[in-house]
């Protein structure tokens, strides 16, 4: 009985872990994209992942609010590929923050990031970090405010 018992509970412990790995796993995959989309030019694609709200917030050196003012920032500052350059991720780290109802329905993201340029007038390699908070919709997981500096 004892045992039954211990392996039960054991498995209602692992159930919400395993759940959470699959969540931030989802994350990490539209991190991928997004890296992707901008290592072959596509703006369009790597605004995506972001909430298309007008709340939605992105922290640079300044700060723009709205989706369509976002994607319009990027345009404007990354114009063509060479400006674009290469772009890499790294130490990324994926935490969900926990519910009432034991869903997690928003997660902060941390990381790094590193772009070579080759662009007349760009730094040639430019490199900082972020901080991200992502809120799972019905179109998955979105950005809803990103600190990148």
């Amino acid at each position: 009985m004892r045992k039954t018992f211990a392996f039960l509970l054991a498995t209602l412990l692992l159930i919400p872990c395993a759940h959470a790995t699959d969540e931030a796993m989802a994350i990490r995959d539209v991190l991928a994209a997004q890296q992707a989309a901008w290592n072959r030019g596509d703006l369009d694609s790597f605004v995506r992942p972001y909430k298309d709200a007008p709340d939605t917030t992105f922290i640079g050196s300044t700060i723009r609010q709205g989706y369509a003012r976002i994607l319009e920032s990027y345009k404007k500052h990354y114009a063509t590929k060479e400006q674009m350059g290469t772009l890499t991720y790294s130490d990324i780290d994926v935490r969900l923050l926990p519910c009432p109802d034991g869903q997690s329905h928003y997660a902060a993201v941390t990381g790094r990031f590193h772009l070579d340029r080759t662009a007349h007038g760009a730094a040639p390699k430019d490199d900082g970090v972020f901080s991200l908070l992502w809120e799972k919709t019905a179109d998955g997981w979105k950005i809803v405010l990103d600190h990148s500096s």
